[in-house]
């Protein structure tokens, strides 16, 4: 039974992400075999109309360059959450997507904004800030490889390049850095040793001295 559960875990760690990445090229695909331009979908701040952005802005792309760019560290960060953190790594997804949608709604530009690259900063944030706040050495060796990989990211955030949602990248960061330490007694946690009542008793005397003991060969 137990193979069986390690077996389902370990597929979806790979399913999940697959089936995630492979709808945003299938949005991709329908407008481009169809001749629709799903950009309108996106978030537009400060309007009512724009709200729908919220939800919608992850799935839609501007061109297939975009597309490739969000696609690589999309599916390999939602891998990772997946292992480290099973028991909130939904959580992080789909809140995580609903509250960079909205922050972006709040702070950007009035211009729509598309793209999972939103997604792809909260998970960056939440797995880099974990692995330091957890200390543990797995995440931490993660965070090290995000940062390798991905380090470059953290200077989109600002706006440093035309045409580039930087507010987008600037609220995903946030809300995973928020969700770090929201979750930061979640997932894997390095735990530290601790007798039990039952074991101290079983060390010291009714007078509370250290009982000796001696090894048997």
């Amino acid at each position: 039974m137990q193979n069986e559960n390690q077996l389902t875990f370990k597929t979806s760690m790979l399913v999940i992400p697959a089936i995630f990445v492979g709808f945003i090229w299938i949005v991709y695909w329908f407008e481009i075999q169809f001749g629709y331009n799903f950009n309108k979908y996106g978030v537009f701040p400060r309007t009512i109309k724009g709200l729908r952005g919220v939800f919608f802005t992850h799935f839609i792309h501007g061109d297939a360059k975009h597309l490739f760019n969000n696609s690589i560290p999309l599916g390999v960060l939602l891998s990772s959450i997946l292992y480290f953190y099973r028991e909130v790594a939904l959580k992080v997804l789909i809140y995580g997507a609903i509250l960079t949608g909205f922050l972006t709604w709040l702070i950007a530009r009035e211009s729509y904004h598309i793209g999972a690259s939103g997604i792809v900063y909260v998970l960056f944030s939440f797995i880099f800030f974990s692995g330091i706040l957890k200390k543990h050495y797995r995440l931490i060796a993660l965070s090290l490889i995000v940062i390798f990989l991905y380090g470059s990211m953290i200077w989109y955030v600002l706006p440093i390049e035309e045409g580039m949602s930087w507010e987008g990248h600037l609220s995903g960061f946030l809300v995973g850095l928020f969700f770090a330490f929201f979750y930061k007694n979640k997932g894997i946690v390095k735990e530290e040793f601790q007798f039990s009542p039952s074991e101290i008793d079983a060390f010291i005397d009714e007078n509370g001295n250290l009982i000796e003991t001696t090894e048997e060969n």
